[in-house]
């Protein structure tokens, strides 16, 4: 009975065991896929690519407008097809627990919905009373989508559909004449200046919310409150004067990360679409002399783009011991940003 009930325990034991190391296999696994889908995508060349996608069409000609619309269809393709895909609507581990580069995906998104949203409103359409881009009207909508819908339709499929129609307008920039209409990209300073007004949104969004990482960093202006006093007089006679109380917003400890993410990830949009309209844009640039207010822009995000060397985004004090990459990253922005107000400026002169 006792060799029994002795063989008996072995074999539990050796279930438990088993079962152990079968977790703790699958939780290396999940660690090592969640490093790899985790990882930040790397740059690529703006004119490579597009001349890539030009031989796919049997051509080398590459008209003004395409390398910026190649652009855009280069980084909606990186948002689905990355290391692991495209995370944001997952709902397994390891995806459902990636909110690093969920939040970088979202920044990606958001820059290029208003790289598409100035192509199709400003830089496809000759004047205000043009008719829109057929192709355009399509793309931008798919973009649009929910960024974070696993069910029918999902978001990749929908996006897909958008770089669809991205592809089918550069196949137009492309031909000369026939039956189908030929698309059109007017690089002038009035519609760039339309577009750099909403990055500057864009950016100055993103430098607040990064400097609010420490307590005290940003003050939002609160709304004004009536206190009694001597300053004014009320409807009803009784004496009131008016105070602004401030209010400090700082970033909650968990959403961090989350905020230095979206930003690392508009980061990257934008300094590859800076880089289209560096190359599509060359000649007005040049005759407005704002080439050298692109480059600090573009230099500023390939300064925001360097690697991270430590395994946690940390958050110290402005002058304490250990840095706080959130500042770090909001300098790179807000320069970028001062850059941009020169450059809608600049557009805006006669």
């Amino acid at each position: 009975m006792a060799a029994s009930d002795t063989l008996q325990d072995v074999k539990s034991k050796g279930i438990l065991w088993g079962f152990g190391v079968l977790v703790l296999v699958v939780l290396v696994v999940l660690f090592i896929l969640g490093a790899w889908w985790g990882s930040e995508p790397d740059q690529f060349n703006v004119q490579e690519e597009a001349l890539e996608r030009a031989k796919e069409t049997n051509t080398t000609e590459m008209p003004l407008g395409y390398t910026y619309a190649n652009t855009l269809a280069h980084i909606a393709d990186v948002l689905l097809h990355k290391s692991g895909g495209y995370i944001t609507n997952d709902v397994a581990p390891p995806g459902v627990l990636l909110d690093n580069i969920s939040s970088w995906e979202f920044g990606s998104l958001v820059m290029l919905r208003d790289a598409t949203s100035a192509l199709r409103n400003h830089f496809a359409r000759d004047q205000s009373q043009s008719a829109e881009d057929a192709d355009l009207a399509i793309a931008e909508p798919y973009f649009y989508y929910e960024h974070n819908s696993w069910a029918l339709p999902s978001t990749e499929a929908e996006y897909e559909k958008g770089i669809e129609a991205l592809h089918k307008y550069m196949s137009r920039l492309q031909k000369y004449g026939g039956p189908v209409k030929r698309g059109q990209f007017y690089a002038r300073a009035d519609n760039l200046a339309q577009y750099v007004e909403v990055v500057i949104k864009r950016l100055g969004g993103l430098s607040t919310r990064l400097s609010a990482s420490v307590a005290g960093a940003e003050i939002i202006p609160g709304l004004a409150v009536l206190e009694p006093g001597t300053a004014g007089t009320g409807v009803t006679g009784e004496a009131r004067e008016t105070k602004t109380v401030p209010i400090v917003a700082q970033t909650p400890w968990l959403e961090i990360d989350n905020v230095f993410y979206e930003a690392r990830g508009a980061s990257w949009a934008l300094l590859h679409i800076l880089r289209a309209i560096k190359h599509d844009f060359h000649d007005i640039l040049l005759d407005k002399r704002a080439m050298n207010t692109v480059d600090i822009m573009i230099k500023s995000f390939e300064n925001a783009l360097a690697p991270i060397l430590s395994p946690m985004v940390l958050n110290g004090s402005g002058y304490g011991l250990f840095a706080n990459y959130s500042l770090s990253l909001a300098t790179y922005i807000a320069r970028a940003n001062a850059a941009a107000l020169d450059l809608r400026d600049i557009m805006n002169r006669g």
